[in-house]
């Protein structure tokens, strides 16, 4: 068990699930690590997500004969990225997430549902308890006996050799707030997540996203970022932060309730009663253009049909436990549901009467939505009483940009170069995603490059080179 002051192989700063899956790698691998983590317990936005992962060519979609693959899952992630996703990184992605997919289930984690989702051309979000993956992974960890936990221990700066060659350890303080230096003999694992929770850095690189609630990790307040940026490592993405559409405007803090009824039939309308946007793009997208209506409150509505879609214990799709809250507004008619909502009845009855025509059709005359979701799933009318309402506006839930990292998960400098030592994964780097992003990818991409990355510090430590 390392100690503070102690040398080990490889250090990984932070608790989610990027920083898990680096810790067990990299004790599998033979190297003796250290996680630390500021906050009292593991866990970060990890645990506040929907636990969906996006995988390609799986058993489980296979049973449902969703036919899927590696190539198109790149050829998704480079379509949403629009351009400005790193494509050695998405390839190196697409091919080896089913190595994570197999090895989760080595691990005992096995998934409960699969879902179509933001990005996703087929069903590919494969949801798990987030809090049981790690669960899982932290006990392998364990198992091991080569890896060690200090919650409430924060990562203050890194040390370099000489002040300018490579990352040689970290300056660690604990809850008591005494400090100590950690040596590595392979290299630091920076998984500390993004800056959801930094005012600072929100402002400095998404101030669009002002009038957005802010709900994400306590933690996530871009440490790991700081650090890196303080060793000249280059940035990626900053431009493309953007909110996720669909919290309920009770949201804050370390809970909220999303619901994306949009990609099950509902419409989005703003406070007028108009729709101002097609409801299969992105939710990133949709998160934007909720902010640019009026206070940035919008509806989601949808009526009996789209209700009995409803995915009990599945997040983001359990319409029903939402009812069961009271936080839909509910009506006979459609005229009723707009008073409800403080909009012109006119206003609503017009546009779920242009929509459901367009419907009837075969495609939506005002926006050209052909489908539920990226031109995919059967668009319904939305006619059948009763109607609901769900009030909703945009959520700064993670940031997913951060830190240039190569496919070996090495972070890149200004120039180019790695930072030899520093390895990182997760939400704190940037260039994977692009300019939008893919449900499960989040998760999926933490999962994939936390294990190379342990894989790899663990190689350094032992001889073997990266």
């Amino acid at each position: 068990m390392a100690a503070a002051g102690a040398e080990v192989d490889v250090l990984v700063i932070g608790g989610g699930l990027a920083g898990h899956t680096a810790a067990l790698a990299a004790a599998e691998a033979g190297a003796e690590v250290l996680m630390v983590e500021k906050q009292p317990e593991v866990g970060g936005s990890t645990v506040l997500s929907g636990g969906f992962f996006a995988f390609a060519d799986t058993d489980l979609q296979r049973v449902r004969g969703i036919a899927d693959s590696p190539d198109l899952l790149a050829s998704d992630l480079e379509k949403v990225g629009g351009g400005f996703a790193d494509t050695d990184l998405v390839r190196a992605f697409a091919e080896g997430q089913t190595e994570i997919y197999t090895w989760f289930g080595r691990h005992g984690i096995r998934f409960n549902a699969l879902e179509l989702s933001s990005g996703q051309s087929v069903a590919r979000s494969h949801q798990c308890d987030p809090r049981r993956v790690l669960g899982c992974l932290g006990d392998a960890a364990r198992a091991t006996g080569r890896f060690s936990l200090r919650c409430g221990t924060s990562a203050e700066r890194l040390r370099r050799e000489g002040g300018e060659g490579g990352v040689t350890g970290a300056v660690i303080r604990d809850a008591d707030g005494r400090e100590s230096e950690v040596r590595v003999r392979g290299g630091v694992v920076m998984a500390t997540g993004g800056f959801s929770r930094s005012e600072d850095l929100l402002k400095a690189f998404a101030p669009a996203q002002a009038k957005a609630l802010r709900v994400g990790g306590d933690g996530n307040t871009g440490d790991g970022i700081r650090m890196g940026w303080k060793l000249g490592a280059n940035l990626r993405d900053m431009a493309f932060v953007k909110g996720t559409f669909g919290a309920h405007p009770s949201s804050g803090g370390a809970s909220y309730e999303i619901l994306l009824a949009f990609y099950m039939g509902a419409i989005i309308v703003n406070g007028r009663g108009e729709r101002f946007i097609d409801e299969s793009l992105p939710y990133k997208t949709l998160g934007e253009a909720g902010l640019r209506q009026g206070e940035g409150i919008n509806f989601q509505i949808l009526d009996a049909k789209v209700m009995a879609t409803s995915q009990p214990g599945v997040p983001l799709f359990d319409f029903q436990r939402a009812l069961d809250l009271g936080l839909f507004i509910v009506a006979d008619t459609v005229e009723a549901l707009a008073e409800g909502c403080g909009m012109a009845p006119a206003a609503l009855k017009r546009s779920l009467d242009i929509y459901n025509e367009g419907v009837r059709q075969g495609r939506d005359p005002v926006f050209g939505r052909d489908g539920l979701c990226n031109h995919t799933g059967i668009m319904l009318t939305i006619d059948q009483p009763p109607f609901y309402a769900f009030p909703s506006t945009t959520v700064v839930l993670s940031t997913y940009c951060g830190l240039a990292f190569d496919r070996d998960c090495r972070v890149i400098d200004v120039d180019g170069e790695p930072i030899e030592g520093l390895f990182a994964a997760g939400e704190v780097t940037g260039g994977f995603h692009g300019e939008n992003y893919m449900t499960g990818t989040g998760l999926g991409k933490a999962a994939f490059f936390g294990r190379v990355a342990g894989q790899l510090a663990a190689r350094r430590a032992l001889g073997a080179g990266v």
